[in-house]
């Protein structure tokens, strides 16, 4: 159901709704991610020996390279359910990568105060009901001055050409879906108020971007939104919630693919930054 332009969802009050879930076309995206393409804000602040907490996990693409830069230091992972916890391990199994992975919701995070050198957390905060209580326990369990470094998109600061009423009505809707989960899928653009809400020291804020516009990168790009909308949970929320028939999502999906066809097409996403010390 809406209300007033709103989801109601049946997700947990506290966490929130993970709006992508886990199927395959989301981990097809996940997967892609690097540290160098998603957290190249962190590196010139790692070295061995650090312990580094990720928050979000994932396949854990982003936390094997974080641990391949501080080994021998501690590696630990956390997500939300057992289900997103079981692909993170099988992802950092993949690398070789030993880390403890614990599912722990990022509101109370179960570690003593001081336990990690660095937090890290890669387009996790658009998703939680209250990011500035996320980012007060992600520092409380840094270790006196250690880091605290996020990233998360902005999506009304993604920008395409040529103009695509489908990707128009893709943007809409996503926004109407994610807000009803309890997000903010602008986040980046709040991360500084919400940094400094929490009492957090900011040390940098900056943005960076991914950008699709080879071929081969439009294809992969508008191939996993089109399934995003037609063969996953945001579908389905989308229809159950009224806001669409599966009939104009394939309209929308075929949108996507045409624009992926296009050779003038580009698409650009926006993501803050930030580190702030613990």
């Amino acid at each position: 159901m809406t209300d007033a332009g709103r989801v109601t969802t049946t997700g947990d009050a506290a966490g929130g709704r993970y709006t992508h879930g886990h199927a395959e076309s989301v981990l097809r995206s996940h997967r892609w991610r690097t540290a160098a393409n998603s957290a190249a804000h962190l590196l010139p602040h790692l070295r061995p020996g650090l312990d580094l907490l990720d928050v979000g996990a994932g396949p854990g693409t982003i936390t094997a390279d974080l641990a391949e830069l501080v080994a021998p230091g501690a590696v630990t992972a956390v997500e939300v359910s057992e289900e997103a916890a079981a692909v993170t391990r099988d992802g950092l199994a993949s690398r070789g990568v030993a880390a403890e992975v614990r599912v722990a919701d990022v509101h109370a995070l179960p570690f003593d105060d001081g336990s990690f050198d660095v937090v890290h957390a890669h387009q996790v905060l658009q998703h939680v009901a209250d990011p500035v209580q996320a980012l007060r326990e992600m520092a409380r369990v840094a270790r006196p001055g250690g880091l605290v470094a996020v990233r998360d998109s902005d999506y009304h600061g993604f920008v395409w050409a040529p103009a695509s009423p489908a990707l128009d009505r893709w943007l809409q809707l996503y926004d109407v879906v994610a807000r009803g989960n309890g997000g903010d899928p602008d986040a980046g653009r709040h991360l500084v108020r919400w940094a400094r809400e929490a009492g957090l020291e900011v040390l940098s804020a900056t943005s960076s971007t991914w950008c699709f516009a080879e071929p081969a990168d439009r294809e992969w790009w508008g191939g996993l939104w089109a399934d995003r909308l037609t063969r996953t949970t945001l579908g389905e929320q989308i229809v159950t919630a009224g806001l669409a028939d599966p009939g104009e999502l394939a309209e929308i999906a075929a949108g996507w693919r045409a624009w992926a066809d296009d050779p003038d097409g580009w698409f650009s996403v926006l993501h803050a930054e930030l580190l702030v010390r613990a």
